[in-house]
């Protein structure tokens, strides 16, 4: 279309030149040029010699093809638009239909990109349902296999293979849908395992009665991801640099351990001790995993000789009841945890 265009102006100005030079004026050289390129054919507006004429005709042929190949190259930018989207489409199908195992993300918004994101990366198969043209347009341009359309349509979940799924992440921001969806995956796939996004305490039961087997409150998460910045700094830190697992300590309650850390104030004796004379002191109760410094640098796995100062914190990880005392025993400040509650205060 560019070459076309370019070659229809040059044509265009080449003439309306070539006029102007055999003694027309302007407006009747521009006038000429129209009429002739385009087929109108009105008249001459001077006299015509035969150089004119030969002159005339070339203007003819040139303008007429420029206009069918800026015409035949817009036709052809359509059709093979349509014809390139049909293709992936079809190929994507064929992609989806081999699917087994896989996870089936409902909606693309904040939460169902992030979660495309880590599903790539960490090379798990997944299909994503959205119907939102732009949304699923922007999908497919990260590579994505996408299907659009309403979740809870069963021919839409039927489409990515909810029968051969393992996973179904419904993220939607609408609660509603949420459920819907939930009861329709269910109905389809009784051993599918369902998790679903919920924005109000109160949609929790609906959405377990409906048939989900995990709830996630992205506000409840970012609350708890603020208080533990607050009240377990450093251990956090930690964690943000172990490959992001944040739920750790979570994991870790649940069988009666916890992550925790611990202070070294400046009346400690454990002040100018090693890591391994430590360990020995807690009798096996805990283990060291890192080390912070109290200028921030953090030290994942010391080494038994390394010795501790005052301000460093400890991150250690043992059973929840020998931490308190190792830590009553040697006067040193804590983090403590009661019933998911986290305070600090100085043990002594």
């Amino acid at each position: 279309m560019l070459v076309g265009l370019s070659f229809f102006l040059t044509t265009l100005i080449v003439a309306v030149s070539g006029y102007m030079l055999a003694g027309w004026n302007w407006l009747d050289a521009v006038y000429q040029v129209i009429i002739t390129v385009f087929g109108v054919g009105f008249g001459e507006m001077g006299p015509m010699t035969p150089a004119l004429r030969i002159f005339t005709m070339v203007v003819i042929v040139a303008g007429c093809t420029s206009v069918a190949y800026i015409l035949g190259g817009f036709l052809q930018m359509i059709t093979e638009g349509e014809v390139k989207r049909a293709l992936g489409i079809r190929r994507m199908m064929r992609e989806i239909d081999q699917l087994y195992d896989h996870v089936i993300i409902c909606g693309y918004g904040r939460i169902g990109q992030l979660l495309a994101r880590n599903m790539k990366e960490a090379e798990h198969p997944f299909v994503l349902i959205d119907n939102d043209p732009s949304r699923v347009a922007k999908a497919e341009a990260m590579g994505y296999l996408v299907q659009q359309g309403s979740a809870t349509d069963e021919t839409v979940l039927e489409a990515v293979g909810i029968h051969r799924a393992r996973f179904l992440a419904t993220v939607l921001p609408d609660d509603a849908a949420n459920v819907f969806i939930t009861l329709t995956a269910r109905s389809l796939n009784p051993g599918l395992m369902i998790l679903a996004r919920g924005e109000y305490p109160s949609t929790e039961r609906k959405l377990l009665q409906a048939g989900a087997d995990r709830v996630v409150s992205p506000a409840a998460i970012g609350a708890l991801r603020m208080s533990h910045m607050i009240t377990h700094p450093a251990s956090l830190d930690f964690l943000d640099q172990s490959n992001g697992r944040e739920t750790l300590n979570e994991i870790l309650t649940q069988i009666q351990l916890q992550l925790d850390e611990l202070i070294i104030p400046p009346n400690s004796d454990l002040v100018g001790a090693s890591i391994g004379t430590m360990e020995v002191r807690g009798r096996g109760a805990f283990v060291i995993v890192a080390l912070r410094r109290a200028a921030g640098e953090t030290i994942i796995h010391p080494s038994t000789d390394l010795f501790v100062h005052e301000g460093d914190t400890l991150i250690v990880m043992g059973h929840r009841g020998d931490i308190p005392q190792f830590a009553k025993h040697h006067a040193l400040k804590k983090q403590m945890q009661y019933r998911g509650a986290k305070v600090s205060r100085r043990l002594k």
